[in-house]
C-alpha cells in the first residue's frame, strides 16, 4: 500500500508537525490497522516536550489506540479485514533472560508501539498479528481505547495482590481513580483516594472509592488516613502521581507489613528519603509496575464488556487528529480534563456529559 495518510509527527522537543506521511508497510507477521479512537497518556506529553524517549524522534506517538484491521500479513491466524482490534503495545524479544522467565517487560530489547515506534496519532498504525485482541460488538470505541490504560492497571492490582477487605489509599486522581476502581472491584475496602482536583475526587467517589482526601483542604493527609484506619495505616498504598514527596507520604500511611506499590514515574536523578528501619522493624515492602502486558489485555476486554468497570465518567472529550497539539496544552492547564482522546476520522470535538448515577 503505497499511499499516504495524516500523522501527527513529534519532530524534536516542543516540535510536532501534522503531516502526510507514508502509510506503513507491513511484514508478513503484522497487520495494518486504520485507528478509530486513541487516547492521550501522560507520556504522550512527555514525549513531545523531550522529558521521555528524545532519542526516537522524530515519531508518532499515541499508544491507547482501537481501530479496524485493513491489511493482513500472510502468517496471520484468526484474525480478518474489518476485525476491531485493540493492541498489545508490548514488544519484546522471546528469547533474553527476562522473557524466558516471563518478565516480558524486563525484556533486554524492550519497546512499545507509540512510546519507542510509531503508534496511533495517525490514520494508520502497523502491529504484529499476534499482539492483537478482537473487541466485542458490544463495546464503543472509546471504552475499547481505554483498554491500553486498564491493562496498566490491571497489572498494578495483580502486583498488588490484595485480599479481600484490604484496605487500599490511592495517591492521584488521574489513573488514581481507576486504580481505586479496580482495588474496589477486587473486594478492597475502604478504598481511599488521595488528590487536589474536587471534580476528579467526585469522578473516584462515583466509580466506588469510600473516601477521597483532597490536599488543599487538609494540614496532612498522612494523618488523615491514619484517621480513617483508626491509627493503623492502610494494608496497599499505589503511588500514581510520580514525585519523591508523595512516595515519603506513601511509606508512611503504610501499616507495619503493608505494601507500597509503586507506578508513577519521577524524573531519573529524583531520590525519595525513606527511613531504612522501616523496611526491618515495620517489614514494609515494595512493588514496581510500569504497564499491562499479554494476557492483561483479554482481562481488562472482559472486565469493561461486563462492566465490571465503568471508566465512562473519567471521558471527558474527543478531538480531530489535527487538534493533538491543541489538546496537548489544555490538559496542562485545565486539570479537570481527564481522559481526552483523538479520532482520525472526526472534524469536530465530542464532548461527554456525564450524568450522576440515580441513587
Amino acid at each position: 500500500m503505497n499511499k499516504k495518510m495524516k500523522a501527527q509527527v513529534v519532530k524534536t522537543p516542543y516540535e510536532m508537525e501534522y503531516m502526510d506521511v507514508p502509510v506503513p508497510q507491513i511484514s508478513d507477521d503484522e497487520v495494518l490497522i486504520k485507528v478509530k479512537v486513541c487516547g492521550i497518556c501522560g507520556s504522550d506529553t512527555s514525549i513531545y516536550t523531550g522529558k521521555y524517549a528524545a532519542d526516537k524522534l522524530p515519531l508518532i506517538t499515541g499508544h491507547e489506540f482501537v481501530g479496524e484491521i485493513a491489511e493482513i500479513g500472510r502468517n496471520s491466524e484468526g484474525l480478518q479485514i474489518g476485525d476491531r482490534v485493540a493492541v498489545d503495545i508490548c514488544l519484546t524479544c522471546g528469547h533474553c533472560y527476562f522473557c524466558r522467565h516471563n518478565d516480558g517487560l524486563l525484556c533486554e530489547t524492550f519497546r512499545q508501539l507509540g512510546i519507542h515506534t510509531d503508534g496511533g496519532f495517525a490514520e494508520y498504525v502497523k502491529a504484529p498479528w499476534k499482539n492483537c485482541y478482537k473487541i466485542p460488538d458490544s463495546m464503543d470505541d472509546f471504552t475499547a481505547a481505554f483498554v491500553e490504560p486498564m491493562t496498566a492497571v490491571l497489572h498494578a492490582s495483580q502486583k498488588m495482590e490484595p485480599e479481600v477487605a484490604s484496605s487500599v489509599a490511592v495517591i492521584g486522581c488521574g489513573l488514581g481513580i481507576l486504580h481505586a476502581a479496580v482495588a474496589k472491584a477486587r473486594g478492597c475496602c475502604p478504598v481511599i483516594v488521595i488528590g487536589s482536583r474536587p471534580a476528579r475526587l467526585e469522578i473516584a467517589k462515583e466509580m466506588g472509592a469510600d473516601y477521597t482526601i483532597n490536599i488543599h483542604e487538609v494540614d496532612d493527609p498522612v494523618a488523615e488516613v491514619m484517621k480513617l484506619t483508626g491509627g493503623i495505616g492502610v494494608d496497599h498504598v499505589v503511588e500514581s502521581v510520580g514525585t519523591p514527596g508523595t512516595y515519603e507520604q506513601a511509606f508512611k500511611m503504610l501499616r507495619r507489613g503493608g505494601k507500597l506499590t509503586a507506578f508513577g514515574i519521577c524524573a531519573e536523578d529524583a531520590a525519595a528519603s525513606i527511613e531504612p528501619y522501616q523496611f526491618v522493624l515495620g517489614e514494609k515492602k515494595v512493588s514496581g509496575s510500569c504497564a499491562g502486558i499479554g494476557n492483561n489485555w483479554a482481562q481488562a476486554i472482559k472486565l469493561l464488556q461486563y462492566e465490571i468497570i465503568k471508566p465512562q465518567k473519567m471521558f471527558s472529550m474527543a478531538v480531530p487528529l489535527s487538534e493533538l497539539q491543541d489538546a496537548l496544552a489544555e490538559l496542562k492547564t485545565n486539570k479537570d480534563l481527564v481522559k481526552v482522546f483523538v479520532c482520525p476520522e472526526l472534524t469536530e470535538r465530542k464532548y461527554f456529559v456525564q450524568q450522576k448515577e440515580e441513587k
